[in-house]
């Protein structure tokens, strides 16, 4: 068992936090329509799975170090260590909407000096490493984790911001600052990412299940401005941006829910004509994510503005979301057992394609 564990923490994928942030986002999407003893089931998972992908991270950093810094510097790895920063955040926004505000708060300020270091010694990296070849070559779909980390920030500062009345301005500013640099993140990447989809060759793992968070990212900004419209509307910050963030929001909503038919489209591509196995790896919880995202931004955003179709389309939206995180979750455990029939977790890094 200890030489099973030890595998495990070597080859761990740097994206496993897209397990927690598929759960956390699952929870909140259930909470929103009033399924609160199942919201609370998954939220308990959510927080022991951010425990574990916390400590086996901790534990590969002090013990593999070797292996770890070798992902930092890995351009097609990298940015899933992001994932950590958003699985943080998206379990605060959870607990603060169950009225744990002062926890959520600790795990915010947690998360800021991690996404700092990670954002500047990724790109830092990137920009002064040495790699075989270049660098957009091994662009990939978890490349959009840093827009998700950055927005996850965002509507972290905002649930504070409505539930501590003393840093509400100081926290709608910094909630305001985070969505605009997100936003303009995923504007650069979507650009990147879309000409190096259509440079691909056809083959199997060409798309990866990364390619989700391409839509993740909408999904998540979306929340972002959704909590951010909810800040009062006297606060500098918000008054000078409210129009923009709405108008964004909607924009980005409309173009998050054009990419859904075209990825199932990707997967039915992958599996059924190109018949690539399908088996367990950590990038399917990159699936999960994005559609429970989109559920809870949906309704959120829907309800702020009062879209009701918005909120009629999550009310269903939530259980694809819910159904999708059952079956990667039963394919997770099932990964884990003796002669499963699913590929163990880390045989297929979370970047491939």
């Amino acid at each position: 068992m200890g030489s099973r564990i030890r595998e495990e923490i070597v080859a761990l994928n740097p994206g496993y936090g897209a397990w927690v942030m598929a759960t956390g986002i699952v929870s909140t999407g259930l909470a929103l329509f009033g399924h609160n003893v199942l919201s609370d089931v998954v939220l308990g998972i959510a927080c022991a799975a951010l425990v574990l992908v916390v400590i086996a991270d901790v534990w590969r950093f002090a013990r593999y170090r070797r292996q770890a810094l070798a992902d930092v510097a890995d351009p097609s790895r990298a940015f899933g260590y992001f994932s950590l920063v958003a699985a943080v955040n998206v379990v605060a926004v959870r607990l603060a909407l169950a009225h744990h505000a002062s926890i959520a708060l600790v795990l915010g300020a947690v998360s800021v000096p991690v996404w700092v270091a990670l954002t500047y010694a990724i790109l830092g990296a990137m920009a002064m490493g040495q790699h075989d070849g270049p660098v957009l070559s091994r662009l990939n779909g978890s490349w959009f984790l840093l827009v998700v980390a950055t927005q996850s920030l965002s509507v972290t500062a905002s649930a504070i911001a409505i539930s501590h009345p003393d840093l509400t301005r100081s926290m709608a500013d910094l909630a305001v600052v985070l969505w605009g640099t997100g936003v303009v993140m995923y504007l650069m990447l979507a650009v990147l990412v879309t000409l190096h989809v259509l440079e691909l060759p056809v083959v199997p793992h060409a798309f990866s299940p990364t390619y989700w968070i391409y839509m993740g990212a909408t999904a998540i900004s979306v929340l972002a401005a959704a909590l951010i419209l909810k800040l009062p509307a006297s606060l500098p910050a918000v008054a000078a941006t409210r129009q923009v963030v709405s108008g964004l929001a909607f924009l980005l909503w409309a173009f998050g829910t054009w990419w859904i038919p075209l990825l199932l489209g990707f997967a039915i591509w992958r599996h059924v004509v190109l018949r690539e196995h399908l088996r367990y790896e950590a990038a399917w919880w990159s699936v999960v994510f994005p559609l429970g995202m989109y559920g809870a931004a949906s309704a959120t955003y829907g309800r702020e503005d009062g879209l009701q179709f918005m909120v009629d389309i999550a009310r269903g939206e939530v259980w694809f979301g819910f159904a999708a995180w059952l079956g990667v979750f039963g394919a997770m455990i099932a990964s884990f057992l003796p002669a499963g029939a699913w590929e163990r977790p880390g045989d297929e890094p979370i970047e491939s394609g």
